[in-house]
């Protein structure tokens, strides 16, 4: 009766409308099976639109039906036709004698036929297009809740591998008292060990709730050493933009990077500089991730980082000139880092020679510290993620 009373102005893309009962699938209770015979009936109706005025009956024989569905069995063929119209998806026409044919007029028009009627994918159209969007809808938010999983798992690693090569003291995350890090590498891999194989969006997301703040609550007890360490840095000195400076075009060779060049320049005493290798390469990597991107094999030490960095600076249009004396002054490391950091913060910095030659004029008058830009950066991070 339904199938009857579709409106005669719908109109339905048959494709687009088997693909919406592909996803729809699940919801719908048929198989893959049951839609290679859905697809296979399709094929018969000669036009790709599918009206409500038209008649809609297919009416193919067994032997043709079976070659289209890929030399399906009769008796297979004959279950999964019952399935597809206990779903709704077709409608049996049957003729009085059981077979499938169609009657033609003097005019050689169809006038009567008998088969399988194809009209509930007009009229249900929208009901298949809603269910497809949902179950689409419920996947995504499955992928980003395994993804933001995925990246509070190994941001926490990262962490907690830096706390313990740097030895941060500690405090029982998220409480009060004394803890390790090894009570901490206790509680993350518990969280985890919650992880089943197989899940739902709703049974993962308390999860990812656990890492984030957990995950939080590390990133706390590393800023809290790095303003330890520089009680009188000034982020917001250190954040801000310089955007007047002109970039150098100049297309001089890149100078080599020479061991020990900042140990043989003799630059203004720094009081707020931090010494080459305070950082972990892995928790620069964890703040600037972009960087690998430009690394031929990855970076695995900091010989590859500050290779890395060299090509980075160039393609920032940052000059030789200026290069060369952020790593007089600042030294390779953290001349490489703020380069690092530049590119992560991508149009954020309209001109990152003059950035760089800025944070070079601080850091000899003694006003520039790392830690805070550095740790700035991962929490920006971790916030984008979470936004996600």
């Amino acid at each position: 009766m339904v199938a009857t009373e579709r409106p005669p102005e719908k109109i339905v893309h048959k494709w687009k409308i088997f693909h919406a009962i592909c996803t729809a699938r699940p919801r719908l209770g048929v198989s893959e099976r049951s839609l290679s015979v859905l697809n296979a009936l399709l094929t018969f109706h000669p036009e790709t639109a599918l009206t409500g005025e038209d008649d809609l009956i297919v009416f193919p024989s067994n032997h043709q039906l079976s070659r289209r569905a890929h030399g399906m069995p009769a008796s297979t063929l004959r279950r999964h036709l019952a399935v597809l119209v206990d779903a709704g998806l077709i409608v049996r026409r049957d003729s009085p004698n059981g077979k499938r044919y169609a009657r033609k007029d003097d005019a050689g028009e169809i006038e009567l036929a008998f088969g399988f009627d194809l009209s509930p994918l007009v009229v249900r159209s929208e009901e298949f297009e809603n269910l497809a969007a949902d179950i689409e809808a419920e996947a995504r938010a499955l992928k980003l809740v395994r993804e933001r999983i995925t990246l509070c798992r190994r941001d926490i690693a990262k962490m907690i591998a830096t706390g313990i090569e740097e030895g941060v003291p500690t405090r029982r995350v998220g409480q009060g008292g004394a803890a390790d890090w090894q009570e901490v590498h206790a509680a993350f891999r518990a969280m985890v060990a919650q992880i089943p194989r197989t899940a739902t969006r709703q049974e993962l997301e308390p999860i990812a709730d656990e890492l984030s703040q957990l995950a939080d609550d590390v990133l706390n007890l590393l800023e809290t050493h790095i303003k330890s360490k520089n009680p009188s840095a000034n982020e917001s000195h250190s954040e801000r933009h310089i955007q007047n400076s002109n970039t150098d075009a100049s297309t001089d060779l890149e100078p080599r990077l020479r061991k020990g060049r900042a140990a043989r320049a003799e630059p203004k005493p720094q009081p707020s500089r931090v010494a080459e290798g305070s950082y972990p390469l892995g928790m620069v990597l964890s703040a600037c991730p972009d960087i690998v991107d430009y690394a031929k094999g990855g970076i695995s030490n900091w010989r590859d980082f500050f290779a890395t960095a060299a090509v980075v600076r160039s393609s920032l249009g940052i000059s030789p000139s200026a290069w060369e004396e952020a790593q007089t002054v600042l030294g390779e490391m953290q001349a490489a880092v703020v380069v690092a950091c530049i590119l992560q913060r991508g149009t954020a910095i309209r001109s990152a020679g003059g950035y760089l030659r800025g944070l070079t004029r601080k850091a000899e008058a003694g006003e520039f510290s790392l830690g805070p830009i550095l740790m700035s950066q991962i929490n920006t991070r971790l916030h984008e993620k979470r936004t996600a």
